[in-house]
């Protein structure tokens, strides 16, 4: 399964560390990670995927593949801005957020309008809205969206 790591594109070193440990599960358990492909998040998640020997998809929002963090395998180019939020959502078969800011919020959204099953650790609760599993660590989340998905 593909599983698309959202969150902020910069964070505490303890949201890094939760980021690179769902990373590692995620290719631990056989899944390919797919993220925006930049810093913070994107790039904990990607180290941690790639130091356990699994694949890692950036889709970047500017027009260089070179733009890519060091641990993407596949850069996607999109020259989009923050509008390639929706494609980050639309390759995965789930979604995990880590913390994040209002480019996280916006793929939050997008995951819920097209019924991805979406685990979150530390990050937005919104009123009213369900369908966001809030879950304390990256093995519950990685559980949460295998289950759902």
């Amino acid at each position: 399964m593909r599983v698309s790591v959202i969150g902020g594109g910069r964070v505490t070193d303890e949201e890094a560390a939760t980021a690179e440990e769902l990373g590692r599960e995620l290719a631990e358990r056989g899944h390919e990670v797919v993220c925006g492909g930049l810093g913070g998040v994107m790039a904990a998640a990607c180290r941690g995927a790639s130091e356990a020997g699994g694949h890692t998809i950036g889709i970047l929002p500017t027009e260089r593949r070179a733009d890519a963090n060091d641990y993407v395998d596949t850069a996607v180019a999109t020259g989009m801005g923050n509008a390639r939020n929706v494609l980050v959502v639309m390759n995965g078969d789930a979604v995990i957020a880590v913390d994040g800011g209002t480019g996280t919020l916006s793929e939050l959204g997008h995951a819920l309008d097209v019924d991805r099953p979406v685990a979150g650790i530390g990050t937005h609760r919104i009123d009213g809205v369900e369908g966001i599993d809030h879950v304390e660590t990256a093995e519950a989340a990685v559980e949460s969206v295998e289950r759902r998905a």
